[in-house]
Protein backbone atom coordinates (compact mmCIF):
# COMPACT_ATOMS: atom_id res chain seq x y z
CA UNK A 1 0.00 0.00 0.00
CA UNK A 2 2.73 2.58 0.46
CA UNK A 3 3.99 2.19 -2.95
CA UNK A 4 0.49 3.22 -4.16
CA UNK A 5 0.30 5.90 -1.95
CA UNK A 6 3.67 7.36 -3.43
CA UNK A 7 2.43 7.17 -6.56
CA UNK A 8 -1.17 8.52 -5.64
CA UNK A 9 0.83 11.69 -4.38
CA UNK A 10 0.37 14.66 -6.76
CA UNK A 11 4.39 15.24 -7.31
CA UNK A 12 5.58 18.37 -8.49
CA UNK A 13 2.93 21.19 -9.42
CA UNK A 14 2.55 21.91 -12.88
CA UNK A 15 2.17 24.93 -14.30
CA UNK A 16 -2.07 25.78 -15.95
CA UNK A 17 -0.19 26.60 -19.39
CA UNK A 18 1.83 22.91 -19.67
CA UNK A 19 -1.43 21.11 -18.80
CA UNK A 20 -2.04 20.23 -22.40
CA UNK A 21 -5.54 18.48 -21.05
CA UNK A 22 -7.88 20.20 -18.87
CA UNK A 23 -10.39 18.82 -16.77
CA UNK A 24 -13.08 19.30 -19.01
CA UNK A 25 -11.50 18.24 -22.12
CA UNK A 26 -10.40 14.67 -19.70
CA UNK A 27 -13.76 14.25 -19.16
CA UNK A 28 -15.20 14.55 -22.93
CA UNK A 29 -12.91 11.60 -23.53
CA UNK A 30 -14.01 9.61 -20.69
CA UNK A 31 -17.51 9.71 -20.71
CA UNK A 32 -17.97 8.69 -24.31
CA UNK A 33 -15.53 6.01 -23.71
CA UNK A 34 -17.37 4.29 -20.71
CA UNK A 35 -20.35 4.81 -22.46
CA UNK A 36 -19.32 2.92 -25.69
CA UNK A 37 -17.37 0.16 -23.55
CA UNK A 38 -20.86 -0.56 -21.26
CA UNK A 39 -22.63 -0.34 -24.56
CA UNK A 40 -20.58 -3.36 -26.16
CA UNK A 41 -20.75 -5.23 -22.40
CA UNK A 42 -24.66 -4.87 -22.57
CA UNK A 43 -24.69 -6.00 -26.12
CA UNK A 44 -22.06 -8.95 -24.12
CA UNK A 45 -24.97 -9.66 -21.85
CA UNK A 46 -27.80 -9.73 -24.19
CA UNK A 47 -25.96 -11.98 -26.55
CA UNK A 48 -25.41 -14.63 -23.60
CA UNK A 49 -28.77 -14.06 -22.45
CA UNK A 50 -30.21 -14.80 -25.46
CA UNK A 51 -27.91 -17.55 -26.38
CA UNK A 52 -29.03 -19.15 -23.17
CA UNK A 53 -32.57 -19.66 -25.03
CA UNK A 54 -30.99 -20.23 -28.41
CA UNK A 55 -31.30 -24.17 -27.74
CA UNK A 56 -29.37 -27.30 -26.45
CA UNK A 57 -25.79 -26.60 -26.14
CA UNK A 58 -25.47 -23.30 -27.56
CA UNK A 59 -24.81 -20.87 -24.43
CA UNK A 60 -21.92 -23.39 -23.65
CA UNK A 61 -20.43 -23.31 -27.29
CA UNK A 62 -20.89 -19.59 -27.98
CA UNK A 63 -18.82 -19.30 -24.41
CA UNK A 64 -15.82 -22.09 -26.16
CA UNK A 65 -15.67 -20.20 -28.99
CA UNK A 66 -15.35 -16.58 -27.60
CA UNK A 67 -12.35 -17.96 -25.76
CA UNK A 68 -10.99 -18.47 -29.11
CA UNK A 69 -12.07 -15.79 -31.04
CA UNK A 70 -10.99 -13.08 -28.44
CA UNK A 71 -7.54 -13.83 -29.15
CA UNK A 72 -7.98 -12.28 -32.36
CA UNK A 73 -9.75 -9.25 -31.49
CA UNK A 74 -6.83 -9.01 -28.59
CA UNK A 75 -4.78 -8.94 -31.56
CA UNK A 76 -6.34 -6.37 -33.60
CA UNK A 77 -6.62 -4.12 -30.79
CA UNK A 78 -3.53 -4.24 -29.62
CA UNK A 79 -2.03 -3.20 -33.27
CA UNK A 80 -4.59 -0.40 -33.20
CA UNK A 81 -3.64 0.67 -29.80
CA UNK A 82 0.31 0.69 -30.99
CA UNK A 83 -0.76 2.61 -33.77
CA UNK A 84 -2.46 5.38 -31.64
CA UNK A 85 0.36 5.53 -29.40
CA UNK A 86 2.63 6.38 -32.63
CA UNK A 87 -0.66 8.85 -34.12
CA UNK A 88 -0.77 10.30 -30.43
CA UNK A 89 2.92 11.20 -30.46
CA UNK A 90 3.07 12.78 -33.63
CA UNK A 91 0.03 14.85 -32.63
CA UNK A 92 1.99 16.27 -29.88
CA UNK A 93 5.17 16.64 -31.66
CA UNK A 94 2.84 18.63 -34.20
CA UNK A 95 3.68 16.51 -37.23
CA UNK A 96 0.78 16.40 -38.84
CA UNK A 97 2.55 14.55 -42.45
CA UNK A 98 3.48 12.15 -40.29
CA UNK A 99 0.62 11.85 -38.08
CA UNK A 100 -1.61 11.01 -41.36
CA UNK A 101 0.95 8.53 -43.07
CA UNK A 102 1.01 6.45 -39.28
CA UNK A 103 -2.71 6.30 -39.35
CA UNK A 104 -3.03 5.52 -43.05
CA UNK A 105 -0.50 3.08 -42.47
CA UNK A 106 -2.08 1.22 -38.91
CA UNK A 107 -4.99 0.93 -41.65
CA UNK A 108 -2.60 -1.21 -44.29
CA UNK A 109 -1.13 -3.45 -41.49
CA UNK A 110 -4.71 -3.94 -39.78
CA UNK A 111 -6.32 -4.97 -43.11
CA UNK A 112 -3.56 -7.92 -44.14
CA UNK A 113 -3.51 -9.13 -40.85
CA UNK A 114 -6.94 -9.23 -40.57
CA UNK A 115 -7.57 -11.22 -43.89
CA UNK A 116 -4.90 -13.50 -42.86
CA UNK A 117 -6.36 -14.74 -39.85
CA UNK A 118 -9.99 -15.05 -41.24
CA UNK A 119 -8.37 -17.48 -43.65
CA UNK A 120 -6.74 -19.48 -41.15
CA UNK A 121 -9.54 -19.92 -39.10
CA UNK A 122 -11.90 -20.83 -41.60
CA UNK A 123 -9.43 -23.19 -42.81
CA UNK A 124 -8.78 -24.79 -39.78
CA UNK A 125 -11.17 -23.78 -37.15
CA UNK A 126 -13.67 -26.89 -37.31
CA UNK A 127 -10.69 -29.11 -37.07
CA UNK A 128 -9.64 -27.10 -33.80
CA UNK A 129 -12.91 -27.82 -32.00
CA UNK A 130 -12.97 -31.09 -32.90
CA UNK A 131 -9.70 -31.64 -31.57
CA UNK A 132 -10.06 -29.69 -28.58
CA UNK A 133 -13.77 -29.85 -27.69
CA UNK A 134 -13.65 -33.54 -28.03
CA UNK A 135 -15.43 -34.57 -25.01
CA UNK A 136 -18.30 -32.09 -25.60
CA UNK A 137 -21.12 -33.29 -27.08
CA UNK A 138 -22.43 -33.07 -30.36
CA UNK A 139 -24.74 -30.25 -29.94
CA UNK A 140 -22.13 -28.12 -27.99
CA UNK A 141 -19.58 -29.10 -31.22
CA UNK A 142 -21.93 -28.12 -33.95
CA UNK A 143 -22.98 -24.34 -31.80
CA UNK A 144 -18.93 -24.15 -31.57
CA UNK A 145 -18.76 -24.37 -35.42
CA UNK A 146 -21.68 -22.85 -36.36
CA UNK A 147 -20.77 -19.76 -34.78
CA UNK A 148 -17.00 -19.81 -35.10
CA UNK A 149 -17.39 -20.14 -39.05
CA UNK A 150 -19.86 -16.84 -39.37
CA UNK A 151 -17.66 -14.56 -36.95
CA UNK A 152 -14.65 -15.81 -38.80
CA UNK A 153 -15.61 -13.45 -41.43
CA UNK A 154 -16.07 -10.56 -39.05
CA UNK A 155 -12.73 -10.37 -38.66
CA UNK A 156 -11.74 -7.85 -41.43
CA UNK A 157 -14.01 -5.07 -40.33
CA UNK A 158 -13.50 -5.61 -36.37
CA UNK A 159 -9.21 -4.50 -37.35
CA UNK A 160 -10.58 -1.70 -40.05
CA UNK A 161 -12.80 -0.64 -37.18
CA UNK A 162 -9.90 -0.37 -34.79
CA UNK A 163 -8.16 1.06 -36.69
CA UNK A 164 -10.07 4.08 -37.45
CA UNK A 165 -11.04 4.36 -33.78
CA UNK A 166 -7.54 4.27 -32.81
CA UNK A 167 -6.65 7.18 -35.12
CA UNK A 168 -10.13 9.22 -33.48
CA UNK A 169 -9.13 8.49 -29.95
CA UNK A 170 -5.50 9.49 -30.90
CA UNK A 171 -6.99 12.65 -30.98
CA UNK A 172 -8.72 12.50 -28.20
CA UNK A 173 -12.44 12.44 -29.94
CA UNK A 174 -14.02 9.67 -28.53
CA UNK A 175 -17.34 10.99 -29.05
CA UNK A 176 -17.43 9.65 -32.40
CA UNK A 177 -16.22 6.17 -31.43
CA UNK A 178 -18.97 5.87 -29.31
CA UNK A 179 -21.94 7.01 -31.85
CA UNK A 180 -20.49 4.37 -34.05
CA UNK A 181 -20.25 1.91 -31.45
CA UNK A 182 -24.25 2.44 -30.24
CA UNK A 183 -25.42 2.26 -33.83
CA UNK A 184 -23.69 -0.99 -34.68
CA UNK A 185 -25.10 -2.72 -31.06
CA UNK A 186 -27.82 -1.20 -31.82
CA UNK A 187 -28.04 -3.02 -35.15
CA UNK A 188 -26.45 -6.34 -32.94
CA UNK A 189 -29.52 -6.74 -30.30
CA UNK A 190 -32.08 -6.08 -32.86
CA UNK A 191 -30.63 -8.62 -34.80
CA UNK A 192 -30.67 -11.15 -31.96
CA UNK A 193 -33.28 -11.42 -30.92
CA UNK A 194 -34.98 -11.83 -34.49
CA UNK A 195 -32.18 -14.28 -35.22
CA UNK A 196 -33.03 -16.61 -31.82
CA UNK A 197 -36.87 -15.94 -31.10
CA UNK A 198 -37.92 -15.65 -34.50
CA UNK A 199 -36.32 -17.21 -36.87
CA UNK A 200 -34.88 -20.30 -34.23
CA UNK A 201 -31.36 -20.00 -35.75
CA UNK A 202 -30.01 -21.51 -33.24
CA UNK A 203 -25.83 -20.24 -32.53
CA UNK A 204 -26.10 -18.92 -36.55
CA UNK A 205 -28.89 -16.29 -34.94
CA UNK A 206 -26.75 -14.98 -32.65
CA UNK A 207 -23.21 -14.90 -35.44
CA UNK A 208 -24.82 -12.91 -38.36
CA UNK A 209 -25.97 -10.17 -36.20
CA UNK A 210 -22.18 -9.48 -34.90
CA UNK A 211 -20.53 -10.35 -38.19
CA UNK A 212 -23.41 -7.47 -39.93
CA UNK A 213 -22.45 -4.96 -37.33
CA UNK A 214 -18.74 -4.64 -37.25
CA UNK A 215 -19.30 -4.40 -41.10
CA UNK A 216 -21.87 -1.35 -40.63
CA UNK A 217 -18.94 -0.31 -37.39
CA UNK A 218 -15.82 -0.14 -40.18
CA UNK A 219 -17.98 1.08 -43.09
CA UNK A 220 -18.89 4.30 -40.67
CA UNK A 221 -16.04 4.50 -39.15
CA UNK A 222 -13.40 4.66 -42.09
CA UNK A 223 -16.20 6.69 -44.07
CA UNK A 224 -15.63 9.18 -41.02
CA UNK A 225 -11.49 8.67 -41.48
CA UNK A 226 -11.36 9.63 -45.04
CA UNK A 227 -12.20 13.72 -44.09
CA UNK A 228 -15.24 13.95 -47.34
CA UNK A 229 -17.14 17.28 -47.02
CA UNK A 230 -20.47 15.18 -46.04
CA UNK A 231 -17.97 13.39 -43.03
CA UNK A 232 -16.92 16.87 -41.43
CA UNK A 233 -20.24 17.74 -41.67
CA UNK A 234 -21.59 14.43 -40.04
CA UNK A 235 -18.46 15.57 -36.94
CA UNK A 236 -19.58 18.96 -36.79
CA UNK A 237 -23.74 18.06 -35.91
CA UNK A 238 -21.81 15.96 -33.68
CA UNK A 239 -19.92 18.18 -31.97
CA UNK A 240 -16.69 17.03 -32.45
CA UNK A 241 -14.73 19.84 -31.97
CA UNK A 242 -11.22 17.93 -33.43
CA UNK A 243 -8.06 20.30 -33.09
CA UNK A 244 -5.70 18.35 -34.57
CA UNK A 245 -7.25 16.47 -37.62
CA UNK A 246 -5.82 13.38 -38.81
CA UNK A 247 -6.67 12.37 -42.32
CA UNK A 248 -6.83 9.12 -43.72
CA UNK A 249 -6.81 8.77 -47.83
CA UNK A 250 -7.83 5.31 -49.36
CA UNK A 251 -5.45 5.30 -51.66
CA UNK A 252 -2.17 5.87 -49.22
CA UNK A 253 -4.48 3.03 -47.04
CA UNK A 254 -2.98 0.37 -49.84
CA UNK A 255 0.49 1.08 -49.89
CA UNK A 256 3.33 -0.22 -47.22
CA UNK A 257 5.92 2.45 -45.47
CA UNK A 258 8.17 0.13 -44.77
CA UNK A 259 9.67 2.63 -42.44
CA UNK A 260 6.53 4.26 -40.77
CA UNK A 261 4.96 0.29 -40.54
CA UNK A 262 8.12 -0.81 -38.53
CA UNK A 263 7.79 2.25 -36.13
CA UNK A 264 4.18 0.85 -35.55
CA UNK A 265 4.94 -2.29 -35.33
CA UNK A 266 7.82 -1.39 -32.96
CA UNK A 267 5.32 -0.87 -30.46
CA UNK A 268 1.91 -3.03 -31.70
CA UNK A 269 3.97 -6.01 -31.52
CA UNK A 270 5.10 -5.93 -27.93
CA UNK A 271 1.14 -4.77 -27.41
CA UNK A 272 0.01 -7.64 -29.84
CA UNK A 273 2.53 -10.61 -27.70
CA UNK A 274 1.36 -8.90 -24.36
CA UNK A 275 -2.17 -9.32 -25.26
CA UNK A 276 -2.11 -12.25 -26.73
CA UNK A 277 -0.54 -14.47 -25.14
CA UNK A 278 -3.09 -12.80 -22.25
CA UNK A 279 -5.54 -14.64 -24.02
CA UNK A 280 -3.85 -17.44 -24.91
CA UNK A 281 -3.07 -18.26 -21.73
CA UNK A 282 -6.82 -17.88 -20.88
CA UNK A 283 -7.43 -20.64 -23.51
CA UNK A 284 -4.97 -22.74 -22.17
CA UNK A 285 -6.75 -22.78 -18.61
CA UNK A 286 -9.97 -23.02 -20.57
CA UNK A 287 -9.30 -26.26 -22.13
CA UNK A 288 -7.04 -27.68 -19.63
CA UNK A 289 -8.77 -26.98 -17.17
CA UNK A 290 -12.39 -25.28 -17.68
CA UNK A 291 -13.45 -27.53 -20.34
CA UNK A 292 -12.90 -30.12 -17.86
CA UNK A 293 -15.36 -29.17 -15.32
CA UNK A 294 -19.17 -29.82 -15.35
CA UNK A 295 -20.87 -27.70 -18.05
CA UNK A 296 -22.02 -25.70 -14.79
CA UNK A 297 -18.59 -24.40 -14.09
CA UNK A 298 -18.18 -23.67 -17.95
CA UNK A 299 -22.06 -21.53 -17.84
CA UNK A 300 -20.37 -19.79 -15.01
CA UNK A 301 -16.99 -18.51 -16.90
CA UNK A 302 -19.20 -17.43 -19.93
CA UNK A 303 -21.53 -15.49 -17.82
CA UNK A 304 -19.14 -14.23 -15.35
CA UNK A 305 -17.02 -12.96 -18.28
CA UNK A 306 -20.14 -10.93 -19.72
CA UNK A 307 -19.99 -9.61 -16.05
CA UNK A 308 -15.95 -9.00 -15.51
CA UNK A 309 -15.91 -7.31 -18.81
CA UNK A 310 -18.75 -4.83 -17.79
CA UNK A 311 -17.11 -3.91 -14.45
CA UNK A 312 -13.70 -3.89 -16.45
CA UNK A 313 -15.05 -0.67 -18.73
CA UNK A 314 -14.16 1.69 -16.36
CA UNK A 315 -10.31 0.41 -16.59
CA UNK A 316 -10.14 0.12 -20.11
CA UNK A 317 -12.03 3.38 -20.90
CA UNK A 318 -8.73 5.04 -18.35
CA UNK A 319 -6.30 3.35 -20.41
CA UNK A 320 -7.59 4.89 -23.33
CA UNK A 321 -7.23 8.14 -22.06
CA UNK A 322 -3.72 6.90 -20.91
CA UNK A 323 -2.61 6.47 -24.34
CA UNK A 324 -3.84 9.95 -25.90
CA UNK A 325 -2.97 12.24 -23.27
CA UNK A 326 1.06 10.45 -22.18
CA UNK A 327 1.14 10.29 -25.63
CA UNK A 328 0.96 13.45 -26.81
CA UNK A 329 2.89 14.54 -23.71
CA UNK A 330 5.57 12.17 -24.68
CA UNK A 331 5.13 13.07 -28.18
CA UNK A 332 5.70 16.68 -27.24
CA UNK A 333 8.83 16.06 -24.91
CA UNK A 334 7.32 17.43 -21.59
CA UNK A 335 8.36 14.55 -19.63
CA UNK A 336 7.02 16.26 -16.32
CA UNK A 337 3.66 17.21 -17.59
CA UNK A 338 3.61 12.75 -18.37
CA UNK A 339 4.97 12.05 -15.06
CA UNK A 340 1.94 14.72 -13.74
CA UNK A 341 -0.70 12.84 -15.75
CA UNK A 342 0.14 9.69 -14.65
CA UNK A 343 -0.55 10.23 -11.36
CA UNK A 344 -3.50 12.56 -11.87
CA UNK A 345 -5.40 9.63 -14.16
CA UNK A 346 -3.91 6.85 -11.34
CA UNK A 347 -5.74 8.54 -8.71
CA UNK A 348 -8.82 9.50 -11.41
CA UNK A 349 -8.92 5.57 -12.48
CA UNK A 350 -8.95 4.11 -8.69
CA UNK A 351 -12.04 6.61 -7.86
CA UNK A 352 -13.85 5.92 -10.75
CA UNK A 353 -13.04 2.26 -10.57
CA UNK A 354 -14.38 1.96 -7.43
CA UNK A 355 -17.70 3.38 -7.75
CA UNK A 356 -18.01 1.93 -10.97
CA UNK A 357 -17.46 -1.52 -9.51
CA UNK A 358 -19.63 -1.16 -6.61
CA UNK A 359 -22.35 -0.63 -9.12
CA UNK A 360 -22.07 -4.06 -11.17
CA UNK A 361 -22.06 -5.87 -8.23
CA UNK A 362 -25.66 -4.15 -7.04
CA UNK A 363 -26.74 -5.00 -10.91
CA UNK A 364 -25.36 -8.71 -10.99
CA UNK A 365 -28.25 -10.19 -9.02
CA UNK A 366 -30.72 -8.28 -10.49
CA UNK A 367 -29.78 -9.00 -13.73
CA UNK A 368 -28.99 -12.80 -13.22
CA UNK A 369 -32.75 -13.35 -13.24
CA UNK A 370 -32.61 -12.73 -16.93
CA UNK A 371 -30.50 -16.06 -17.79
CA UNK A 372 -32.05 -19.34 -18.37
CA UNK A 373 -29.65 -20.74 -15.85
CA UNK A 374 -29.78 -23.00 -12.81
CA UNK A 375 -30.06 -21.20 -9.46
CA UNK A 376 -26.69 -23.53 -8.12
CA UNK A 377 -25.08 -21.70 -11.48
CA UNK A 378 -26.07 -18.20 -11.31
CA UNK A 379 -24.69 -18.69 -7.08
CA UNK A 380 -21.36 -19.57 -8.44
CA UNK A 381 -21.36 -16.80 -10.59
CA UNK A 382 -22.20 -14.25 -7.85
CA UNK A 383 -19.19 -15.20 -6.15
CA UNK A 384 -16.85 -15.22 -9.15
CA UNK A 385 -18.42 -11.52 -9.63
CA UNK A 386 -17.85 -10.89 -6.36
CA UNK A 387 -14.26 -11.38 -6.33
CA UNK A 388 -13.03 -9.75 -9.32
CA UNK A 389 -15.01 -6.39 -8.81
CA UNK A 390 -13.15 -6.46 -5.32
CA UNK A 391 -9.69 -6.65 -7.05
CA UNK A 392 -11.20 -4.46 -9.93
CA UNK A 393 -11.62 -1.66 -7.86
CA UNK A 394 -8.53 -1.94 -5.80
CA UNK A 395 -5.22 -3.05 -7.77
CA UNK A 396 -6.51 -3.01 -10.97
CA UNK A 397 -6.01 0.84 -12.16
CA UNK A 398 -2.75 0.15 -11.54
CA UNK A 399 -1.74 -3.22 -13.42
CA UNK A 400 -4.17 -1.73 -16.44
CA UNK A 401 -4.34 1.68 -16.95
CA UNK A 402 -1.14 2.48 -15.90
CA UNK A 403 0.30 0.04 -17.72
CA UNK A 404 -1.22 1.64 -20.75
CA UNK A 405 0.62 5.23 -19.66
CA UNK A 406 3.84 3.39 -19.61
CA UNK A 407 3.22 2.00 -22.96
CA UNK A 408 2.00 5.22 -23.80
CA UNK A 409 5.45 6.78 -23.09
CA UNK A 410 7.26 4.01 -25.25
CA UNK A 411 7.73 1.88 -22.51
CA UNK A 412 6.80 -1.08 -24.60
CA UNK A 413 9.04 -3.41 -23.78
CA UNK A 414 9.29 -3.41 -20.25
CA UNK A 415 4.92 -3.82 -20.21
CA UNK A 416 5.55 -6.75 -22.35
CA UNK A 417 8.12 -8.72 -19.95
CA UNK A 418 6.00 -7.78 -17.15
CA UNK A 419 2.75 -9.30 -18.56
CA UNK A 420 4.49 -12.41 -19.40
CA UNK A 421 5.95 -13.03 -16.07
CA UNK A 422 2.27 -12.06 -13.85
CA UNK A 423 -0.07 -13.07 -16.75
CA UNK A 424 1.32 -16.14 -18.59
CA UNK A 425 3.81 -17.74 -15.77
CA UNK A 426 2.03 -16.59 -12.47
CA UNK A 427 -1.64 -16.73 -13.76
CA UNK A 428 -1.58 -19.85 -15.62
CA UNK A 429 0.75 -21.75 -12.39
CA UNK A 430 -2.00 -20.35 -9.85
CA UNK A 431 -4.66 -21.27 -12.21
CA UNK A 432 -4.16 -25.22 -11.75
CA UNK A 433 -2.50 -25.10 -8.29
CA UNK A 434 -6.16 -23.70 -6.81
CA UNK A 435 -8.37 -25.72 -9.83
CA UNK A 436 -6.50 -29.08 -9.46
CA UNK A 437 -4.16 -29.31 -6.55
CA UNK A 438 -6.22 -27.15 -3.52
CA UNK A 439 -9.81 -27.98 -2.42
CA UNK A 440 -12.20 -25.50 -0.30
CA UNK A 441 -13.19 -27.48 3.02
CA UNK A 442 -15.16 -30.60 2.54
CA UNK A 443 -13.25 -31.74 -0.31
CA UNK A 444 -14.92 -29.33 -2.61
CA UNK A 445 -13.56 -27.99 -5.98
CA UNK A 446 -12.95 -24.52 -6.61
CA UNK A 447 -13.20 -24.76 -10.62
CA UNK A 448 -13.85 -21.38 -11.44
CA UNK A 449 -13.49 -19.69 -8.42
CA UNK A 450 -9.96 -20.94 -8.50
CA UNK A 451 -9.37 -19.27 -11.57
CA UNK A 452 -11.03 -15.98 -10.34
CA UNK A 453 -8.82 -16.08 -7.44
CA UNK A 454 -5.79 -16.70 -10.25
CA UNK A 455 -6.46 -13.66 -12.31
CA UNK A 456 -6.89 -11.19 -9.26
CA UNK A 457 -3.34 -12.30 -8.41
CA UNK A 458 -1.97 -12.09 -11.29
CA UNK A 459 -3.15 -8.21 -11.36
CA UNK A 460 -1.61 -7.38 -7.60
CA UNK A 461 1.48 -8.98 -8.84
CA UNK A 462 1.46 -6.42 -12.57
CA UNK A 463 0.29 -3.55 -10.79
CA UNK A 464 3.25 -4.00 -8.42
CA UNK A 465 5.65 -4.23 -11.27
CA UNK A 466 4.27 -1.11 -12.62
CA UNK A 467 4.51 0.97 -9.63
CA UNK A 468 8.22 0.18 -9.24
CA UNK A 469 8.44 0.57 -12.62
CA UNK A 470 6.91 4.08 -12.61
CA UNK A 471 8.44 4.92 -9.40
CA UNK A 472 12.42 4.31 -10.81
CA UNK A 473 11.81 7.07 -13.58
CA UNK A 474 13.49 4.12 -16.39
CA UNK A 475 10.22 4.65 -18.62
CA UNK A 476 11.23 8.24 -19.46
CA UNK A 477 14.13 7.25 -21.39
CA UNK A 478 12.46 5.69 -24.24
CA UNK A 479 11.39 6.95 -27.37
CA UNK A 480 9.37 6.01 -30.38
CA UNK A 481 9.42 9.27 -32.95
Amino acid sequence: MSLAKRILEPGVSLPPERRRFSDRALKAMIVPLVIENVLQMIVGLADTMMASHAGEGVLTGVGLDNLIITVFIYLFTALSAGGAIVVSQYIGSRDRENANLSANQVFHISGLLSLACMALMLAFGPALIDAVFASKSEAVRNACKSYMWIVALSFPATAVYNAGAAVFRAMGQTRITMWVTLAGNIVNVIGNAIGVFVLHAGAAGVAWPTTISWYLNAAVMTWLCLGTPRGEAVLKRLKAEVKAKVTVRLSETLRLNPSMAGRILGVAVPNSIENTLFQASKVVISFLLLANLPDMHIDANSTGQTFWSLAACMGTAMGTVFITVIGQCVGAGDMGAADWYMRKLTRLSLVLATGWNILVMILCPLLLPLYDLPAETKGLILTVVAIHNLFSALVQPFSGPLSSGLRAAGDVQFTMWASIFATVVCRTFLSFLLVQWIRWPGDYEMGVIGIAIAMVLDWCIKGTMDILRFRSGKWKNRKLI
